[in-house]
């Protein structure tokens, strides 16, 4: 029972910045989940100790009770006894007095021995609960601190990523930039050249134009173009005018 109780005071008096220290060492919560299991099974120990202890103690009590009645009552018994003249049975219920007082102390003592050992128990148990409940807030803690410090270095990694791409990337960038720039140059230049091709396709379709109407007037002075449409309807219209003159 010794050894269990030196085994709780051990794990009470773990320094729990030590701990801390060993988690964040070794980038881990390991070393707190092994406290914790320790510190369960020994609670658990404690626990079935106690309860064994509990029960000792209950009946030392009873046991030590029980002699301390039966040993009253013989000391009462020798005093009639001897008022009564009767020593032989004086005599023969002292020896029983003296021997259920014996068996009353050893009773007592065990049951005193037995309670503060419950009471030990009974307050490393309460101890051990209080630092298993600080232990596991910790880890808590120290869980959601590390998966932080994952986070941020996941981030930090992929920034420096970025910066190194940045800085290995800039000639791809610069030749595809070139690449595009020369497309585009590329199209321009054809763009041009359609619209070239088309003022030049413009320029003969209007000078064949005013050709053609210079050759038509010119027709007209000699007599041998046809009248326009326009030329008919007015000489029509002239032909009326006079018909209803007359």
């Amino acid at each position: 029972m010794a050894s269990l109780i030196e085994k709780a005071q051990t794990l009470i008096q773990a320094n729990l910045h030590d701990i801390v220290d060993k988690a964040l060492e070794s980038n881990s919560v390991a070393v707190m989940k092994q406290y914790i299991r320790d510190a369960e099974d020994n609670l658990d120990d404690l626990e079935k100790a106690a309860a064994t202890i509990g029960g000792e103690v209950k009946t030392m009590e009873r046991k030590y009770k029980e002699f301390k009645k039966k040993a009253d009552q013989y000391d009462r018994n020798i005093d009639t006894l001897i008022m009564q003249g009767k020593t032989d049975l004086a005599r023969a219920a002292q020896t029983e007095l003296n021997s259920t007082r014996r068996l009353q102390e050893q009773y007592h003592e065990q049951w005193v021995r037995q309670q503060r050992e419950y009471e030990a128990l009974l307050n490393a148990r309460l101890k051990l609960q209080a630092k298993l409940k600080t232990i596991r807030q910790e880890q808590r803690e120290m869980e959601a601190l590390l998966k932080l410090a994952k986070s941020k270095e996941i981030t930090v990694k992929a920034i420096k990523s970025l910066d190194d791409l940045q800085g290995i990337g800039d000639g791809d960038i610069a030749r595809l930039s070139d690449s595009i720039r020369s497309r585009l140059d590329k199209a321009s230049a054809h763009s041009e050249m359609y619209a070239s091709s088309l003022d030049n396709q413009m320029d003969d379709l209007l000078g064949k134009a005013e050709i053609d109407l210079q050759l038509e007037e010119r027709k007209r002075r000699l007599g041998l173009a046809e009248p326009a449409a326009s030329d008919l309807e007015e000489e029509s219209a002239e032909d009326e005018a006079a018909s209803s003159l007359e």
